[in-house]
């Protein structure tokens, strides 16, 4: 049985309806046990949980000190390609969007990488544009062979393969697999996925599962919020993390939890999540998951995010560009326009590098703008700041040898 059956036979629509009819005393109740449960998920995300957010947040917050301890695990995530055969219409790096595409060779990765391990950093999140041509699995494993030296944790969030694609990647050296659902309303999900293989629902709900037959160590999921409304959403997703943690339980695993940014297109969030409802949202999965990493990446803002980081987060990315070649260039000389999916010639020199070097070449497009751009050690300054040891590396593959 996999999650996918699962699923289908979760009354999502109803438990959405009892939260948000949910009572304070309703929710008093959950907050009084000793260990939240799934049945309590509900109750900690409806709007009567609201007046109580303050004994939540201080919950959560003992509640993570206690598993964690005062330490904030920091990642970079480094694009390979914006190269992608999918519609999707809330994506910058849809085959529909006419932007500038680039696929790094390996050489330029391991450029990027130094530059990524100058930084600090010693785990790194693979991220690429799902597109079999330019990004096959021998691409991907070449990529983990040329960086495992330097980075000891390697995650990669690139297109939903099968088990035995992740093999040769996890042998070469990845010990990660991050796959959002995107949104678990069904419907929504055949409106957002217009065309390529990322419509099949199914196929990409059961990734999880097949990268963790494939030997991988650690699992990461989570939604998009604003693609759908955010409470069905976070049930979903819970239930999800309460199956994986019952037939994945040799791995570890972490919640993303992103919202939507501006990007290529001209897609509009259509039921944004607000911040007191992301605090909210962090708290419940805290309380009800307290053995789970929780990961805030730089889509949000630096002020909200350090107000986040006691409620609950334990994973953080830093200083993050979302374009292949972002943190040094490489790979512009090869940027080409494409136009529903057609490729076009290289573009000349137009615009100065990012590292300020002139003429410089037209950068590749990014999957979405960052809202944190403060540096990584200004970042792991403000975390020294709240009183949290910034960690760069927790893992060696010595450890299991």
């Amino acid at each position: 049985m996999s999650f996918v059956n699962e699923f289908k036979t979760l009354p999502l629509a109803a438990l959405r309806q009892r939260s948000l009819a949910a009572s304070a005393s309703l929710v008093r109740r959950s907050l009084a046990k000793p260990q939240a449960g799934l049945a309590d998920f509900g109750w900690l995300i409806s709007p009567a949980a609201q007046d109580c957010l303050a004994e939540m947040g201080a919950r959560a917050h003992a509640l993570t000190q206690q598993r964690f301890g005062k330490v904030i695990r920091l990642f970079a995530p480094l694009y390979l390609s914006n190269e992608c055969v999918n519609t999707c219409r809330y994506c910058g790096f849809s085959r529909e969007n006419a932007i500038h595409r680039v696929t790094l060779s390996v050489e330029e990765v391991r450029q990027e990488a130094q530059a990524i391990t100058r930084q600090g950093f010693r785990h790194i999140l693979l991220v690429a544009g799902e597109h079999p041509k330019y990004v096959p699995p021998g691409y991907l494993a070449d990529c983990v062979r040329a960086l495992h030296a330097e980075f000891p944790s390697i995650s990669l969030e690139v297109a939903p393969l099968e088990t035995e694609d992740y093999r040769p990647v996890v042998a070469a050296g990845a010990d990660g697999l991050v796959v959002y659902q995107e949104t678990y309303d069904h419907e929504r999900y055949a409106e957002l996925h217009v065309a390529g293989p990322k419509k099949d629902f199914d196929w990409r709900m059961e990734t999880p599962e097949r990268g963790y037959a494939a030997g991988f160590r650690r699992l990461g999921i989570g939604a998009l919020y604003g693609l759908g409304e955010w409470r069905y959403e976070a049930l979903a997703l819970a239930a999800h993390a309460h199956y994986l943690l019952r037939h994945c339980w040799q791995a570890q695993l972490t919640i993303s939890l992103p919202r939507m940014r501006p990007h290529a297109g001209a897609f509009e969030p259509a039921r944004p999540m607000s911040d007191r409802e992301l605090a909210q949202l962090v708290c419940a999965f805290r309380l009800v998951f307290p053995d789970v990493g929780l990961v805030l990446s730089t889509r949000e803002r630096p002020v909200l995010r350090d107000g986040l980081v006691p409620l609950g987060i334990t994973l953080i990315s830093a200083g993050s560009h979302t374009e292949p070649g972002g943190y040094t260039g490489v790979g512009s000389a090869k940027v080409h326009l494409t136009l529903r999916g057609q490729p076009g010639p290289a573009i000349a020199a137009t615009t100065a590098g990012p590292t300020g070097n002139s003429p410089g070449l037209t950068q590749a497009t990014e999957q979405f703008h960052i809202a944190d751009e403060r540096s990584p050690a200004d970042v792991a300054r403000a975390l020294r700041g709240l009183g949290y040891e910034p960690v760069w590396k927790d893992w060696d593959a010595a450890l299991t040898a």
